[in-house]
């Protein structure tokens, strides 16, 4: 599988900014996660606080975005977000399908399995894995991590969801080896799982500070659409066979 498309500088200075992010508290670190799947009030105003959407009451395909901040789009009008931001390439395109911005600020790859079958209410037919980002600002046992992540995998599949998995960088603070261990567990995973895979979902923005919000870390309206760029021909790849189930 090929590794995440940063040259060496920009990917130092993206493990730099996750080191420093992991000792601020409040810049991404913050847990949010509830004690299991919430209602549908719950999710509703959960989803509303963080800037995420709630599966839509329409009828019709979805594609879901299951992430944290970075899929909430934490700092910028929701609109601007990157699963926003492919909606209307998919609407440009033609596509009738509804994209799902099921992203929690704080959130972990155990939280996004806590609410997964909220997520994956309704017709979806491709579901985005974009979390992990705060697993490795935590240092989180990178077992765990996976048996989240393939547990997720797993239950779409058994929908017959195709699934998307994006990779996610840990900070170089817990040590080379956790970096290492961290990154190979989504390369692992889509082999494994025979899924669709991005290495790395900031590839081209992580590390560019025209991009980024003041903390380095978000991205702002312009880094949104560069990650909606990234995506764009994967998920176009897989949008006929999906939609046409």
């Amino acid at each position: 599988m090929p590794r995440p498309a940063l040259s060496p500088i920009r990917s130092a200075h993206w493990l730099v900014i996750l080191a420093f992010a992991a000792t601020v508290p409040g810049l991404g670190c913050q847990s949010q996660e509830a004690a299991g799947p919430p209602g549908p009030h719950e999710a509703s105003t959960l989803a509303a606080a963080e800037g995420a959407s709630p599966p839509p009451v329409a009828s019709g395909p979805r594609i879901v975005v299951l992430g944290d901040s970075l899929t909430a789009g934490l700092g910028i009008d929701p609109a601007q977000a990157f699963p926003a931001q492919l909606e209307r390439r998919l609407k440009a395109e033609g596509y009738l399908a509804t994209v799902v911005a099921a992203g929690v600020s704080g959130d972990t790859t155990a939280g996004g399995l806590r609410r997964l079958d909220w997520a994956l209410s309704g017709d979806v037919r491709i579901l985005i894995v974009a979390l992990g980002g705060n697993d490795g600002l935590r240092g989180l046992p990178v077992a765990e991590v996976k048996q989240n992540l393939a547990e997720i995998i797993s239950r779409a599949q058994a929908r017959g969801i195709a699934v998307m998995l994006t990779g996610m960088e840990a900070p170089p603070n817990f040590g080379r080896t956790y970096t290492v261990e961290f990154r190979e567990a989504f390369h692992e995973l889509a082999r494994e799982h025979r899924v669709t895979f991005v290495p790395f979902l900031l590839a081209g923005v992580a590390g560019e500070a025209r991009l980024n919000q003041r903390d380095g870390i978000h991205p702002n309206p312009e880094g949104a659409r560069a990650v909606a760029d990234h995506l764009w021909p994967t998920l176009q790849s897989m949008l006929d066979r999906a939609l046409t189930q």
